[in-house]
C-alpha cells in the first residue's frame, strides 16, 4: 500500500505540537470542538482567551491554529497590525486568497470604495445638486456637508499653520460639532455617480460587510472549517469590538456561516458594552500562570530536572510561562546559575549567551517595535549581522510572514535595562534605527504607500525615544499631517506617541498620546478635536500651525460650520499669506455659503499661486456660474479639463455651465461625453434631462430622469427635477407625485416645496399653493422667484393687496425681473389702477420685448385706457405666438390656445376656429382647456367680444372638457 504523502507544513505542525507543554486541557477542548457538528447545541464557535501578559495566550492560539489546520481548516491570524474593520476584512481577504479562497466580490467592491472615495475627496461639489435653472433658487453649490470621519473624507491635501492657537474657543468648537448627516449625503451625492456609490463612501462598513460575509459564506462551503484568530485583542478590540460583535452575533450585516469559528485573544475582559448581552455564546478561556506541574513539565522538556534548580526557576519566574520558557532555554544545571536576586530575569537569561555579539544583538533588537531581517541588520553590531535566524528562534520572539516582535514581558525589562546602563548608547541606537527608517522611506518616495507610512511612523518612534525633548517638536508636523489623512492614520500616530512615551519613558508623550487616541476614537469629529489639541502646543511651528488651521477649517467647512471655517482660514493666512490651500479653502467656504464675490477673490488668488491645480480652477468655475458669468465659467472648466485630462465630473460641470448659459447643444455634447465616460453618473444623466426639458423635449427629459432615479432613488433633487419636467409638460398629477416623494426625502428643500406650490396653483388649488409658498419662503426668505410666485397665486385667488405686497418685495430683491413687474401690472389692472399697470407693462416689455403675454396684457390695458396703440400689441403678440407654435408643439397645445385667444381679440374668427382645432389636436388635458376658457372669459370681460362668434368656440371647448372629465 502506497504511503500517504505528508507536507512539510504538516510535519512542522506535528513537531510544534509535540513540543507544546501545558494547557493540555484547553488544547484538547478545542480539538474536541472541531469534531462536533456545528449544528449541535454543545458546539462552540466563539472563544475568548484572556490573561495577563506572558501567560502564553499567543502560544495557545498558535496550537489551536495548528489543530485547526490539521483538520483542513482555512485559518486566518490577525494581530495589532490591523487598525480597523476595513483593514481587518482586507487582511482576511489577502490571507484567504493566499490559501486559494479569494473573496472576489468583496475585493472588487473594496477597490471601488477606494476609487469612489478618492473621487469624492478631490471633486468640488457639482453645480446641479438641485435645479439652478429655476430663477431665484438657492444655489446647488450652497448645499454641502459634514466630514465623513469614518471615511476621512477631505477636499484636498495641503501644507502650512501659525501662532493663533487660541483663536477658537474650545467650548464653541465643541458646541458646533453636531452636524447633519443629510448634508453629508447631499455633498457626496453631488460628487458621485449613483446612489450605491454614495452609500459606499458614506457608510463603507454597511456596504462592504454584507458582501464580505456573502463571499465568506461561499468560501466556507469549500472547507470543513474557517477559523479566525484575533490576537493581541487588548489593542485591536477598541477598534473592532462593535463591528466584530455585529458580525459574529448580530444580524445587521447578514448571516455567519455555521462552520466559522472566531477566537479572540487578549489581556483583559471583553468590553461589556458590546459583548455583555452575548456572554452565553462565548466560551471563556481564562489563562493563569503555569501550575507547578506544567512548569516542571516544561523544564523537564529542556532537560532541567534538578529539584533545586527547578524550585529557583519556579520562584524567580512566578510560573509565568514566557519567563519559565526563557530561563529554561539557558539550561542551568546548578541553583547558583540562576539564583542572583540582584539581576533581572532578562539579564540572567542574557548572561547565558556566551557570544558577546549575540548578546548585544538580543538587547539591540528589543528597541524596534517590529523586526524583519533588514531591521535586524540595522539594529545589531556587524559581528552579529548573520544571526537573524538564531534570534528568530528565541522563545520570546514571535511573528509570522517575515515580521517578528519581542514579547512585551521580555521587551519592557530589556528596554529598562538598556536605558539604565547608558543613556548615550540608548540615544545612539535609537537614532541609528531612525536614520535607517528614514533612508528606507526616502528610497520608496515618491508615493505614500502603507509600507512608506510604517517607515515614517517607526522613524518618529525612534526619534521620540532617543530624545523626547527634541523628538516631540519634530513629530508635531507629522501629527498635523496625520489629521489630513484621516482618522485611521491619526490613530496610528497617537498609538506611536503613547508607545514612545511608555518606552522612553516620558509622561508628557504618554499624555499627548492618550489625548490624541481619545480624539481618534470619535470617527465623526476626531480630527477637529485633535487639531484643536495640537494648536495648543507651543512648540508647533508657524508652517505646521497654518496647516493645522487650514485642516480644521476644511473640517468645519465640510460640516457646514462656515463661520468657524472662515475663522480658521483667516488664522492660517495670517501665518502663511501665500498658502494656496488656505486661499482655496476660504474661497470654497465662501462659495458654499453663497458669498460669491468673496469666493471669487480667494479662489482667484489660489489659482494665481497654483495655476496648474485643476480643482482650484474648477471651483472658481463653479463660482462664476453662481454669479451667472457663464463665459468665464466655461473658460475655467475648459482649462481644468485640459489640466486634468478627461474627467467625467469636470466635463459634466462644463455641460451644466453651457446649460445655464442657454448653449443647449454644447451642453448635450458635454453631458453625453461625461455619461460615455461614466455610464452610471446619475447627476450627469439628470442634468442632460434638464437640458432636454429646456429644449422642450419632455419625453427625452423624462427618459433621462427615470434612468437617473433608477441609479439614485434617494436623490431628492433628481426626483424633483422629474417633477418639474412633468409640471412644465402639464402632467400635474405626475408632478405632484414626484414633488411629494422629493419632499419626503428632503423636507427642507424650499425649491421643491415651492415647485409643488406652482403645481397646486396650476390646478387652481390656491390654498394648498399658498401653504407651500409660505413654507418655502420661511425656509428661504429672500428667494425672489418664490415671493413672486406667491404673489401670482394671491392675484389669481383675488387677494390683490397681498399680491401687490409680494410683487413689491420681489421687485425690490430683483429690480430687473420682467415677470414680477408684468405680474404687478396685471394686478394693478385688476384693481383699476390702469396708468400704473401701463407703466409696469411698459417696463416689462422694455426688459423682454419677445414675450407675447406682455404684449397681450399691454393691449388690454391700452383698450381700457382708450389708446390707439392697442392693435399694434395684439399683432405683435400674434406674430410671436405664431412663430413659437411653428417651432413645435407646446405641452397640451398651450401656445395654440393662446394664439386662438389673440385671434379672437383681433376679430379673426376663422383663424381662431382653425387654431382651436389645432389646439384640440394636441391632446390637451382638462386643465389646459380650463385655462383656454379662462383666457377667453378674461378677453370677453374687457373687450366685450361678439357673442355669436365666441359662443361656438366656447361650446367646443366645454364639450372637449366634458369628454375628458368622463374618462377614467
Amino acid at each position: 500500500m502506497a504511503r500517504q504523502r505528508v507536507t512539510r507544513q504538516e510535519l512542522n505542525r506535528r513537531k510544534s505540537a509535540r513540543g507544546f507543554v501545558g494547557r493540555t486541557e484547553k488544547l484538547t477542548m478545542f480539538r474536541d470542538n472541531l469534531g462536533r457538528n456545528p449544528q449541535d447545541e454543545d458546539f462552540q464557535y466563539l472563544f475568548h482567551v484572556h490573561g495577563n501578559a506572558g501567560v502564553g495566550k499567543t502560544s495557545l492560539v498558535r496550537q489551536w491554529e495548528n489543530a485547526a489546520q490539521a483538520r483542513e481548516a482555512q485559518t486566518v491570524y490577525l494581530d495589532d497590525d490591523v487598525h480597523g474593520p476595513l483593514e481587518a476584512m482586507e487582511a482576511i481577504g489577502v490571507q484567504m486568497e493566499r490559501q486559494g479562497l479569494p473573496l472576489r466580490a468583496f475585493q472588487d467592491l473594496l477597490a471601488t470604495y477606494r476609487l469612489r472615495r478618492h473621487e469624492a475627496e478631490t471633486a468640488p461639489q457639482a453645480l446641479g445638486a438641485a435645479d439652478p435653472s429655476v430663477p431665484g433658487q438657492a444655489s446647488v453649490t450652497g448645499t454641502v456637508v459634514a466630514q465623513a470621519g469614518v471615511l476621512g473624507l477631505s477636499m484636498l491635501p495641503v501644507p502650512g499653520a501659525g501662532a493663533l492657537a487660541g483663536v477658537l474657543d474650545p467650548q464653541q468648537v465643541a458646541q458646533s460639532l453636531d452636524h447633519s448627516a443629510d448634508r453629508l449625503r447631499a455633498m457626496v451625492a453631488s460628487r458621485l455617480r449613483s446612489h450605491d456609490d454614495v452609500q459606499l463612501v458614506i457608510s463603507p462598513l454597511r456596504v462592504l460587510t454584507p458582501v464580505f460575509l456573502q463571499d465568506l459564506g461561499k468560501a466556507a462551503e469549500r472547507r470543513p472549517w474557517v477559523v479566525f484568530f484575533f490576537d493581541v485583542f487588548e489593542r485591536t478590540g477598541p477598534l473592532l469590538n462593535e463591528w466584530l460583535s455585529d458580525v459574529l452575533v448580530g444580524e445587521e450585516y447578514g448571516t455567519l456561516p455555521l462552520n466559522v469559528i472566531a477566537v479572540l485573544s487578549g489581556q483583559g475582559r471583553l468590553d461589556a458594552r458590546h459583548w455583555a448581552d452575548h456572554q452565553r455564546l462565548i466560551w471563556d478561556v481564562p489563562l493563569e500562570v503555569f501550575t507547578h506541574a506544567e512548569a516542571r513539565e516544561l523544564l523537564a522538556a529542556h532537560g532541567i530536572v534538578d529539584e533545586q534548580v527547578v524550585e529557583v526557576i519556579v520562584r524567580l519566574t512566578g510560573r509565568l510561562p514566557v519567563l519559565v520558557d526563557l530561563l529554561a532555554q539557558t539550561r542551568p544545571q546548578d541553583p547558583t546559575d540562576v539564583e542572583d536576586p540582584a539581576d533581572t530575569a532578562v539579564d540572567r537569561f542574557l548572561k547565558w549567551i556566551t557570544d558577546p555579539a549575540r548578546r548585544d544583538a538580543a538587547l539591540a533588537c528589543a528597541l524596534p517595535l517590529h523586526l524583519d531581517e533588514d531591521v535586524y541588520r540595522a539594529a545589531v553590531p556587524e559581528a552579529a549581522a548573520e544571526q537573524y535566524t538564531w534570534l528568530r528562534g528565541l522563545p520570546f520572539v514571535t511573528g509570522r510572514e517575515g515580521r517578528a516582535r519581542y514579547h512585551d514581558v521580555v521587551r519592557t525589562p530589556m528596554l529598562r535595562l538598556q536605558r539604565g546602563r547608558s543613556a548615550a548608547r540608548w540615544q545612539q541606537q535609537h537614532l541609528r534605527l531612525a536614520d535607517a527608517y528614514r533612508r528606507w522611506r526616502e528610497e520608496r518616495e515618491p508615493g505614500d504607500d502603507p509600507e512608506g507610512q510604517e517607515h515614517r511612523l517607526s522613524e518618529a518612534y525612534h526619534r521620540l525615544c532617543a530624545n523626547p525633548a527634541t523628538g516631540w517638536p519634530a513629530a508635531l508636523p507629522h501629527l498635523v499631517a496625520a489629521c489630513d489623512q484621516g482618522i485611521p492614520v491619526l490613530r496610528r500616530w497617537a498609538q506611536i506617541l503613547t508607545q514612545a512615551g511608555h518606552d522612553s519613558p516620558s509622561a508628557a508623550l504618554t499624555s499627548w498620546g492618550n489625548r490624541l487616541q481619545v480624539a481618534a476614537g470619535d470617527e465623526a469629529n476626531g480630527t477637529v478635536t485633535a487639531l484643536t489639541h495640537l494648536l495648543a502646543a507651543p512648540e508647533l511651528t508657524p508652517a505646521a500651525r497654518a496647516l493645522a488651521h487650514t485642516l480644521r477649517g476644511r473640517d468645519h467647512r465640510m460640516a457646514t460650520r462656515y463661520d468657524l471655517a472662515l475663522t480658521d482660514y483667516a488664522a492660517a493666512l495670517a501665518l502663511a499669506p501665500d498658502l494656496p490651500r488656505a486661499h482655496y479653502g476660504r474661497g470654497e467656504t465662501h462659495r458654499l455659503a453663497g458669498q460669491y464675490d468673496q469666493a471669487l477673490a480667494s479662489l482667484t488668488r489660489a489659482v494665481e499661486l497654483e495655476p496648474d491645480e485643476a480643482v482650484n480652477i474648477a471651483c472658481r468655475g463653479l463660482t462664476y456660474c453662481a454669479l451667472e458669468r457663464y463665459d468665464d465659467a466655461l473658460t475655467d472648466f475648459t482649462a481644468a479639463i485640459q489640466l486634468h485630462h478627461i474627467s467625467d465630473w469636470l466635463v459634466a460641470n462644463r455641460g451644466e455651465a453651457h446649460r445655464l448659459a442657454g448653449n443647449y447643444d454644447d451642453a448635450l455634447t458635454d453631458f453625453n461625453r461625461a455619461i460615455e465616460i461614466a455610464p452610471l453618473y446619475a447627476w450627469a444623466i439628470a442634468s442632460r434631462g434638464q437640458t432636454h426639458r429646456a429644449l422642450g423635449r419632455y419625453e427625452d427629459a423624462l427618459t433621462d430622469h427615470d434612468r437617473a432615479i433608477q441609479l439614485d432613488p434617494a436623490s431628492d433633487w433628481i426626483v424633483a427635477a422629474r417633477g418639474e419636467t412633468h409640471r412644465l409638460a402639464g402632467n400635474y398629477d405626475d408632478a405632484l407625485t414626484d414633488f411629494n416623494r422629493a419632499i419626503q426625502l428632503n423636507p427642507a428643500s424650499d425649491w421643491t416645496i415651492a415647485s409643488r406650490g406652482q403645481t397646486y396653483r396650476a390646478l387652481q388649488r390656491y390654498d394648498d399653493a399658498l401653504t407651500d409658498f409660505n413654507r418655502a419662503i420661511e425656509l428661504n426668505p429672500n428667494a425672489k422667484w418664490m415671493i413672486g410666485s406667491r404673489g401670482e397665486t394671491h392675484r389669481l385667488a383675488g387677494n390683490y393687496d397681498d399680491a401687490l405686497t409680494d410683487f413689491d418685495r420681489a421687485i425690490q430683491l430683483n429690480p430687473a425681473s420682467d415677470w414680477n413687474i408684468a405680474s404687478r401690472g396685471r394686478t394693478c389692472r385688476a384693481v383699476g389702477r390702469y396708468e400704473e399697470a401701463f407703466a409696469e407693462l411698459s417696463r416689462a416689455i422694455e426688459l423682454d420685448a419677445g414675450d407675447a403675454a406682455y404684449h397681450a396684457d399691454m393691449a388690454l390695458i391700452l383698450h381700457l385706457l382708450g389708446r390707439p396703440e392697442e392693435p399694434d400689441h395684439w399683432r405683435t403678440a400674434r406674430e410671436l405666438l405664431a412663430a413659437e407654435a411653428s417651432a413645435g408643439d407646446s405641452p397640451g397645445g398651450r401656445v395654440r390656445a393662446q394664439l386662438m385667444a389673440v385671434h379672437c381679440a383681433l376679430g379673426e374668427w376663422n383663424e381662431a376656429a382653425a387654431e382651436l382645432d389645432r389646439f384640440l389636436a394636441c391632446g390637451p388635458r382638462v386643465w389646459h382647456i380650463r385655462d383656454a376658457l379662462d383666457d377667453l372669459a378674461e378677453l370677453d370681460t374687457v373687450l366685450a367680444l361678439d357673442p355669436a362668434a365666441l359662443g361656438p368656440l366656447r361650446q367646443k371647448l366645454h364639450d372637449a372638457q366634458a369628454a375628458l372629465s368622463c374618462q377614467p
